[in-house]
């Protein structure tokens, strides 16, 4: 069965960083798309509608929602395709939420970053 396990998140002050990983277990391949999606943490919506933060294909290709472009990054371990990580700069408030990682219609149960001082 196919998982995914993220890793990474807490509290940071603004102008902080923090370095998300997520882990793909139970396939029979590798190098699937994967991405970040997040959500408020007092939010409740369904997994469809939230809010795209970063994708990765097989073949490194990336792309970044316009309100982290020039901060995150997203990019795959070189040993291990099936983990990707999201780097994440000059953090601000407003990119508290609910950080879940996707890939192949599989969702992860998601990790908490809150930026706050």
């Amino acid at each position: 069965q196919v998982r995914l396990v993220e890793s990474g998140g807490g509290l940071v002050q603004p102008g902080g960083s923090l370095k998300l990983s997520c882990t793909r277990t139970g396939s029979i391949f590798s190098g699937y798309t994967m991405g970040w999606y997040r959500q408020a943490p007092d939010e409740a919506r369904d997994e469809k509608s939230r809010d795209l933060v970063a994708t990765i294909s097989g073949a490194g290709m990336t792309k970044y929602a316009d309100p982290v472009k020039g901060r995150f990054t997203i990019s795959r371990d070189n040993a291990d395709r099936d983990t990707v990580y999201l780097q994440m700069n000059n953090l601000t408030p407003d990119d508290t939420a609910v950080y879940y990682c996707y890939s192949g219609n599989f969702w992860g149960r998601g990790t908490l970053v809150t930026v706050s001082s």
